[in-house]
């Protein structure tokens, strides 16, 4: 779902729980950001009401109590609203492992530049008496990382401010200058790439966020634009162009695990001491990147490019653990 419809959606839920009568669909438009028109003019009357009737039907979806009457017998239109006995969530309650995979995702958000948000969750969830236990998972570290430039970007993004940096392709010496109207950041084939309106060529543009150089600057006043209806991972897929996957990789998997790999296998052949895996794929760094996340679970045999790539990932983890293990028994001291 792109990150406007999205906006849309979370703004209709919170005007319906908000209200104890029934609004009417044009009380709705002239309330709800994104629903903006003309109701006199036809055309624009005529696209806000097949947006709503989508997203009523998406909220359904969703499992959203929504209801549909009218306050008084003097009202000849029908309205919404959301019940909020319906909607309220029950009592939430975790046990030890869900606990423990919770304080690892807030690590993980960490890690992505994504403190502040994760130790938002964090703090409600222990205000409703849930205990999350970060320190259950220290044996485990996240393997997602992102580029400084991440936390300053998505910030311009969320502030729908314009920014300017630097950017360097492969096949130029220098990097250049660069002015963007930023719509989204988003994970794709293991980089992330910013979608935005680029200012100097007045079209849609992407910027692989590990390319650009220096700091990146917010120019202009905040709230400058309104980001399109589109979906950004398909647009940095398109420009890239169709994904060829030429290696073949053969794994051996312990029976039963890395389902998530199996998922994309184009060859299983069960054994004693594990099932054998082939699979394509397109980047042998991304391929391995995602295969350490399976831990013990996927050994790799073949190609030998791809076996080298993993053995140093995990070299690289293990170096880390034992400076961090190191520190831990200092300061115990």
């Amino acid at each position: 779902m792109s990150r406007s419809r999205t906006e849309r959606l979370v703004n209709l839920v919170i005007c319906l729980l908000s209200t104890r009568r029934f609004l009417t669909a044009a009380q709705i438009a002239a309330i709800v950001p994104g629903y903006e028109h003309d109701p006199r003019e036809p055309r624009g009357h005529e696209a806000f009401q097949r947006k709503f009737e989508r997203d009523k039907a998406e909220l359904r979806d969703l499992g959203v109590p929504l209801e549909t009457g009218t306050t008084s017998v003097f009202d000849a239109e029908p309205g919404y609203r959301i019940a909020r006995r319906a909607y309220a969530l029950p009592d939430v309650h975790l046990d030890p492992e869900e606990s423990a995979v919770v304080g690892l995702a807030a690590r993980l958000w960490q890690h992505a530049g994504l403190a502040a948000a994760a130790s938002s969750g964090l703090a409600k969830l222990r205000a409703a008496g849930i205990d999350v236990d970060q320190q259950a998972t220290l044996g485990v570290e996240p393997v997602v990382l992102v580029d400084p430039t991440f936390e300053p970007v998505t910030a311009a993004v969320r502030a729908r401010q314009a920014i300017s940096f630097g950017y360097r392709v492969p096949e130029a010496d220098q990097p250049t200058t660069r002015r963007l109207r930023p719509w989204g950041v988003v994970s794709w084939r293991g980089r992330w790439y910013v979608v935005g309106h680029d200012l100097d060529r007045d079209a849609p543009r992407c910027f692989r966020l590990s390319r650009m150089v220096g700091a990146v600057r917010r120019v202009g006043r905040a709230g400058a634009y309104t980001p399109p209806d589109v979906d950004l991972i398909q647009y940095v897929a398109g420009w890239h162009g169709p994904v060829e996957r030429r290696g073949r990789a053969v794994l051996s998997i312990r029976p039963g695990r890395a389902a998530g790999v199996r998922r994309w296998a184009e060859e299983i052949t069960p054994g004693a001491d594990g099932d054998r895996v082939v699979l394509s794929y397109a980047d042998p760094d991304w391929l391995a990147g995602w295969l350490v996340g399976y831990g013990p679970d996927v050994v790799v045999l073949d190609p030998p490019q791809v076996r080298a790539a993993v053995v140093d990932r995990l070299r690289r983890i293990a170096e880390s653990q034992s400076g961090r293990r190191a520190v831990l028994e200092e300061a115990a001291r």
